[in-house]
Formats: structure tokens, C-alpha cells, sequence
């Protein structure tokens, strides 16, 4: 096995001279049954360039855990024969990840008149927006920046509401994660719908008339950029302050909780690499500033992620459960019905070590300690035929089914909240 495994690392192509292609490279997911599959694809990938997408790193693969990873054309006969040879059942879920990177953006092309919200947004035309949608809603809407990216981009704040003040408000933000493109379409949706419902629908008016919502269109601004220029799969922002020649930190690893216990590498070649120290991220250090100076009005903290249809609340660092485990808990089953009611798409929910994986300084997690009680990390659509690609046919009914949850939430925390 070792020897053919040995063959795999000859393949190896050095990343990031130019903007990556993907032709031929594939997705696999497996499944394994017993102790001896899990070794054997944790060895695996010790040894063979893995890009793994559910879980985010080899360390969480158990048995009959459905596992996807993207491996290059060149080295997937390889890992097809080695798992033939160990016995493992495989599905390819991509044959040819190029081509399904360019069917991504299949929406209505027709729709270039103006902002769409049915299509992936490039960050320029983000920030444009930001600051168009401001201006245009000013009694709504007022615009901030919180701080700097590592390339010194400015990070955005959309303020949504009528109160001014410390009233009650629940931060959210997106792109924390730069491939997971759906979740910046996500706050740029709930925006739009925000604004375009306010005055209209009793329930949308009713929470912005007496809650703020500070949202955070993307996180990763300088990661999002790479994802479209670069490296359509890049997960990480773009710091390079390492001694190391590998570029980035994994913001959602970069918050001070747990920092760099589970799930978390201080390698800064791997994909979960957690910084030189909590909060070492300029764009970490932007969010915590931010809810740390608002502590008194932030009631909730939501964040959007991709893929896996899931919600998931604290602890990710411990299988502990929180005091209001059981408050939490109800809250996700009902989002969760919310969210099921309109095109049935399952979503679990549970706290985040149960029910996807341990993860330690993780941005739900500190939100949560420094005492928002109601604290969700959203995985959003789907479960893996589409993964980091989900297509832009898709947006508006995936923007659509969370907002029935995050305006179910938003009421039941502007009633509850003190």
C-alpha cells in the first residue's frame, strides 16, 4: 500500500504560481465500516494532497462518516485503486471538477440590469453595494467599517433598524470561509429582503422597529477575492506572517475560546491552521472588537457557513452542554421546521461537537461566552451533490428557507431577551 501511496506524492503539483485549474480533478466521498478504513484514509492523507470538505480535516474522519474530499486528476486513479484495494465503497460526486466550476454561475444571465441577488457577487461589487444601499436607505440602513483585512481592505457593517442607541440587536455575519460562497449571497439577501418587507410585512416591520441587526457581508474579504481569482477552493484568509512559505489563517480557529485545542493545527500548511495566537487575524480582531464594544445591546450572534444543511449551537470544543442547552436546543428544532416547511430541505440541528464535529476557537463559541446566550452557526444548502458549488439556481430558494429562520429566531429573542 505504502508504495503506491509513495506514487501519489509524485503528483503533487505546487499551488498558487498561477490561477488553478481543475480539469479532470475529482470529488470522492466515502464511507468507512470499521477501524481499519479509518486508519488507512487518515494515512492516506497524511501522504497524498487531499483537499477535504466535509469534515474540514482528516482528524474527525470516524466510521460510517460519509467523508468528501477533491483530489487532482493526476493523483485520482491513484486514490480510486487504493480504495479498491483497502475495500472502501466510493461515490464520485464530481468527475471533472473544472467543468462544474463554470456551471456554477448559471443564473439568468439576462439579469445584469442592476444588483442581482440571484447570482454570485465578486467583492467590488459587494462593497459598491454596501455603500449604494446605505445611501439609498439611510433611514434604514446606515453603513460602518469595523477594521482591515491583511491586505488592508476595509471590512463593511450594514446597521438594518429604526432603533438608535444600545437597543436589543443580533450580529450576523458571512464569508468566514472563503469558498463558501453561498453565505455571503445569504447577507446580502436578507438586506435586501429586509429593507423591501420593512413597513410591508407586520412581522419584519415589528423586529426592526425595536432591534438593530449588524451584518457583515463578508468576513474574508481577502480569501472571497482569492476564491475568484485563484483558487476557486481556498478556505483561509490571506496572511502571511508565519515563518512558513503557506499563506493563511482559518478565521473561524482564530477566536479566543479553546484557541488551538481540537480541530485546530498549528501548522500554517494545513487548512485549519489557528494563527500564532488568538484574535491574531486582522479580520478576528475586527468582529470580537466590534461585539465586545457592543455587548450590552448583542443578543445573538448568527454565522453563516456552507455545506451540510445544519444548525448548530455550543459547544463545538466540548461535548459539555451549555446552561440553556434545552432553550437552544427548541430554538434550532423550530428554525429547523421553519426552514423544512418551504421546500423541504432537512436540516439538523444539535450543538456543534455532537453534531458535526469538535472545533475549538470558533467564533459561535466565544460569541457565546462572552454572553450572548443565543449563539448559531447556520451550515447552509446541501449535503454534498453540489457542496462548494452550489449553483446560482439555487440561491433564492436556499436565501428564502433560512430567512423563515433567522426571522423566527429574531422574534423569539426580541421577546425573550432582557
Amino acid at each position: 500500500m505504502m508504495s503506491l501511496l509513495a506514487l501519489g506524492l509524485m503528483t503533487i503539483t505546487c499551488f498558487f504560481t498561477s490561477a488553478l485549474r481543475f480539469d479532470s480533478a475529482k470529488v470522492f466521498r466515502v464511507k468507512p465500516q470499521n477501524e481499519n478504513q479509518v486508519s488507512f484514509m487518515k494515512s492516506l492523507a497524511s501522504l497524498i494532497q487531499m483537499d477535504f470538505w466535509y469534515p474540514d480535516s482528516a482528524l474527525h474522519i470516524v466510521r460510517q462518516m460519509e467523508v468528501d474530499f477533491h483530489v487532482s486528476a493526476e493523483q485520482s486513479n491513484t486514490v480510486e485503486s487504493l480504495l479498491k484495494q483497502n475495500g472502501i465503497h466510493y461515490k464520485i460526486l464530481f468527475q471533472n471538477l473544472q467543468e462544474d466550476i463554470e456551471n456554477q454561475l448559471d443564473g439568468d444571465k439576462n439579469l445584469s440590469h442592476g444588483y442581482s441577488y440571484v447570482k454570485y457577487n465578486e467583492w467590488d461589487e459587494i462593497s459598491d453595494w454596501t455603500a449604494r444601499i446605505a445611501k439609498r436607505n439611510s433611514t434604514l440602513v446606515s453603513r460602518f467599517q469595523i477594521g482591515n483585512t491583511f491586505e488592508n481592505r476595509p471590512i463593511f457593517l450594514l446597521q438594518i433598524g429604526k432603533k438608535s442607541g444600545e437597543g436589543k440587536a443580533i450580529f450576523m455575519d458571512c464569508g468566514i470561509h472563503a469558498r463558501e460562497w453561498i453565505s455571503p449571497a445569504f447577507c446580502q439577501w436578507f438586506v435586501k429582503e429586509a429593507i423591501r418587507t420593512y413597513g410591508k410585512d407586520s412581522n419584519m416591520t415589528y423586529i426592526l422597529d425595536n432591534m438593530n441587526f449588524y451584518i457583515v457581508p463578508v468576513v474574508n474579504i481577502d480569501g472571497y477575492i482569492w476564491s475568484w481569482t485563484q483558487d476557486r477552493f481556498w478556505r483561509k484568509n490571506r496572511s502571511n506572517t508565519s515563518q512558513s512559505n503557506c499563506i493563511g489563517v482559518d478565521i473561524n480557529r482564530n477566536f479566543d475560546i479553546a484557541w488551538g485545542t481540537v480541530d485546530a493545527s498549528k501548522n500554517p500548511c494545513e487548512e485549519i491552521y489557528c494563527g500564532s495566537a488568538p484574535e491574531s487575524e486582522p479580520e478576528t480582531k475586527a468582529v470580537a472588537s466590534f461585539i465586545r464594544s457592543h455587548l450590552s445591546s448583542i443578543k445573538a450572534y448568527l454565522t453563516m457557513h456552507s455545506y451540510s444543511q445544519m444548525i448548530l449551537f455550543p459547544f463545538g470544543y466540548t461535548y459539555e452542554k451549555t446552561a440553556n442547552y434545552n432553550e437552544l436546543n427548541e430554538l434550532a428544532k423550530t428554525a429547523a421546521k421553519a426552514i423544512a416547511s418551504l421546500y423541504g430541505k432537512v436540516y439538523k440541528y444539535g450543538t456543534s461537537a455532537s453534531t458535526i464535529y469538535p472545533s475549538s476557537g470558533c467564533s459561535d463559541d466565544w460569541a457565546f461566552k462572552q454572553g450572548i446566550k443565543y449563539s448559531f452557526t447556520f451550515e447552509l444548502r446541501d449535503k454534498g451533490k453540489h457542496g462548494f458549488l452550489l449553483p446560482e439556481s439555487q440561491i433564492k430558494p436556499t436565501c428564502q428557507e433560512i430567512m423563515l429562520a433567522v426571522k423566527l429566531m429574531a422574534s423569539y429573542i426580541l421577546n425573550k431577551a432582557l
